[in-house]
């Protein structure tokens, strides 16, 4: 996601691909709200009481995409990025910062769980499901549908705070 470029989702797309296309428009959108900002500024909360800050949410993000795409679609034992004292079966975390915390390392770890998530997903249909919580069943379609909501609330959250920093808006 190196200089990402943000494309309109097709209008006229299978379901997957619709999918598939929403994610990746608003994983891109949140790199582009970081695009251009130093450290210093990508650790800026917007208001208090809020501590939220672009490099927390990057690092959310990809605590995200760990959980659903990794412990959950693929059943697999994966410790928390972030905070590695968390419980793995609780909530993603990420959003508080290390001193020593910096967006190169939180983007590359980012752009790695993305890469596992499309790997997991390749080989699965939209309809196949997996244990998920109290005895039920989740759906790929399910997690998709769940990450583009997750993604275009923290893109809201991202354009707040990108403006706050710097006076940017839109992208």
């Amino acid at each position: 996601m190196n200089d990402p470029v943000r494309h309109m989702p097709p209008l006229d797309a299978d379901e997957r691909t619709s999918l598939e296309s929403w994610l990746d428009f608003y994983r891109v959108t949140l790199a582009q709200k970081c695009d251009g900002l130093t450290d210093d500024r990508l650790r800026e909360p917007a208001a208090a009481p809020s501590q939220l800050t672009l490099l927390g949410l990057v690092q959310h993000a990809a605590e995200v995409e760990r959980n659903w795409f990794r412990r959950v679609l693929a059943q697999e034992d994966a410790p928390p990025i972030h905070d590695p004292g968390a419980d793995p079966g609780g909530r993603d975390g990420g959003f508080d910062l290390a001193e020593d915390a910096t967006y190169a390392q939180a983007r590359a770890v980012w752009q790695a769980e993305m890469d596992r998530a499309r790997e997991n997903c390749a080989a699965r249909a939209l309809d196949d499901t997996v244990p998920f919580g109290g005895g039920g069943r989740v759906t790929l379609r399910w997690i998709y549908t769940h990450m583009i909501g997750e993604y275009a609330r923290h893109c809201g959250h991202a354009d707040l705070l990108r403006e706050h920093v710097d006076g940017r808006t839109g992208v």
